[in-house]
C-alpha cells in the first residue's frame, strides 16, 4: 500500500479491533476538555537500545503530541518476558525471542493520549521490516523481522495487561499539561 489511501487503509486495519477498557482511559482534570485518553506500552527492544534509537523513538511520540507518563531502562527478567509473550510460547521461534529480548537492556515506556494505542501501532509499522512502510519507526530503522527495534501494545486490553506487567502503579506519573493538551485537542 502506498500513498495517502494506503496509509488510511493501513490505519483502519490496525485500528478496527479497538475496544475501550475503562481502567485504561483517563479523563483530564477539571476545567479541561472532556475527551477520553488511552495509555499504551511502548518498548524499545535491545537492538534499538544498542543502536542508540531511544531518543528518536521518544521524539516521534512527543512530536505526535503524546504524553510520556512512565519510562525505565531494564534488563528484562525472563519471568516478565515469558508473561509478556505468553501467547507465542508454542511458536518455534519463542526460545530465540526470549533469548534475544533478554540479551540487552530494554527501554519500557507508557504513553498517554487520544487513540494512542491505534496511532502508536501505525507509527511503528509492520512487524516484518521488509513490509514496514518508510516513515514508520520499523520502516526507517529495522532491518529484519527478528530485530525490529520496537514493541507497542496491539489493543487497549493488551496495553492494560502489559502496563501492569512492566510497571507498578507508583512508577507512572500523572503530570499536568493542560495548556498544551487543550491547544492540541480543542473541544
Amino acid at each position: 500500500m502506498t500513498g495517502l489511501l494506503g496509509r488510511v487503509s493501513l490505519r483502519r486495519l490496525l485500528c478496527r479491533l479497538r475496544t475501550p477498557v475503562s481502567s485504561l482511559l483517563v479523563r483530564p482534570s477539571s476545567g479541561g476538555p472532556s475527551w477520553t485518553w488511552e495509555q499504551t506500552l511502548v518498548a524499545v527492544k535491545p537492538d534499538g537500545v544498542q543502536r542508540r534509537l531511544v531518543g528518536d523513538v521518544i521524539r516521534r511520540f512527543e512530536r505526535r503530541g503524546f504524553k510520556l507518563v512512565g519510562m525505565k531502562m531494564l534488563q528484562a527478567p525472563e519471568s516478565v518476558l515469558a508473561e509478556h509473550y505468553h501467547d507465542l510460547r508454542r511458536k518455534p521461534f519463542y526460545p530465540a525471542l526470549i533469548s534475544y529480548m533478554s540479551s540487552g537492556p530494554v527501554v519500557a515506556m507508557v504513553w498517554e493520549g487520544p487513540n494512542v494505542v491505534c496511532t502508536s501501532r501505525a507509527m511503528i509499522g509492520h512487524t516484518d521490516s521488509a513490509e514496514a512502510a518508510p516513515g514508520t519507526i520499523r520502516g526507517d530503522f529495522s532491518f529484519h523481522i527478528t530485530r525490529n527495534v520496537i514493541h507497542a501494545s496491539n489493543s487497549v486490553e493488551e496495553a492494560q495487561r502489559e502496563i501492569r506487567l512492566w510497571f507498578q502503579s507508583n512508577e507512572l506519573v500523572d503530570w499536568a499539561d493542560e495548556g498544551y493538551r487543550s491547544s492540541l485537542y480543542p473541544s
